[in-house]
């Protein structure tokens, strides 16, 4: 279901996109769908997993995007 979400929400954003950028928002969308994926497995094993903005990539003509580190949390 997660992963409908995450598809349905790219392709939606995707509609006012040029080609190489629908391309890279798909990209994005599915690597976010396996690392959702890694995220409950890593959960069903008895962590607890954050994501931290660690930084914040940005281009000359103004765009930026999140740069994410996990923080990880093992429960006794």
């Amino acid at each position: 279901m997660l992963q409908t979400h995450v598809r349905d929400r790219a392709d939606a954003q995707a509609i006012t996109m040029d080609e190489k950028q629908t391309k890279a928002i798909r990209l994005v969308a599915n690597e976010l769908h396996r690392l959702n994926n890694a995220m409950i497995a890593a959960v069903e094993t008895g962590l607890t997993v954050e994501l931290q903005r660690g930084a914040r990539h940005h281009t000359e003509g103004g765009f930026w995007g999140d740069l994410m580190i996990p923080i990880v949390h093992k429960q006794r």
